[in-house]
């Protein structure tokens, strides 16, 4: 029996080894593959992640600067609300004055030609006028409608035509109101007469 068991053990090891050769490779095979499944896919993971990064930070790039510009155009456009509002402040109450200017443009005009008699009237009208404009202008209102300058829509109302000798075609003729403006901008439009 001693002679029987070891025969059979001996090739119990032949077969051992030889089941541990052939599994070996096999072995061997699966955990590279594996091993090589999991770094390409940790790669990829960390390419992917990295290209999410540069977006977060291109996307946040793009909102900051946004912001920026948007501050900036805000911090201008109420910087030039605040400058129009003090240019243009005294727009109402200068409208308002200008019917006084008129006022002391009629008296003046019928008081043309008066007799000595009424000579200091006519001397503090021309002051009080003289004054007023003074003011307006210091202020930033300005006159303008003279006979003979080319006619402009944005800035004469034409109340008619009228052939006038020595005055260009589409000039004015004839200033029935003066027109004024503040600081550049019209106020009261000139009313004209217009050649055609």
């Amino acid at each position: 029996m001693t002679n029987n068991t070891e025969n059979t053990q001996p090739e119990q090891e032949v077969e051992i080894q030889e089941e541990l050769q052939t599994e070996q490779p096999i072995e061997i095979q699966e955990e590279p593959s594996l091993e090589i499944d999991e770094l390409a896919i940790a790669q990829a993971r960390i390419t992917e992640l990295e290209t999410y990064i540069a977006e977060a930070d291109s996307r946040e790039r793009d909102i900051l600067l946004r912001a920026k510009a948007e501050n900036e155009n805000t911090r201008r456009r109420a910087e030039q609300d605040v400058e129009k509002a003090h240019k243009f402040a005294l727009e109402k109450f200068s409208k308002e004055l200008l019917n006084v200017v008129d006022n002391l443009e009629r008296a003046l005009t019928t008081l043309e030609g008066a007799d000595e008699s009424v000579k200091g009237l006519v001397e503090g009208v021309e002051l009080t006028h003289k004054e007023l404009t003074s003011v307006l202008s210091r202020y930033g209102v300005q006159a303008f409608g003279e006979t003979g300058e080319a006619f402009n829509p944005e800035m004469h109302q034409a109340i008619s035509q009228q052939p006038a000798e020595g005055i260009e075609s589409n000039c004015v003729s004839v200033v029935l109101q003066k027109g004024y403006k503040l600081n550049d901008r019209v106020i009261r439009d000139a009313m004209v007469i217009v050649t055609p």
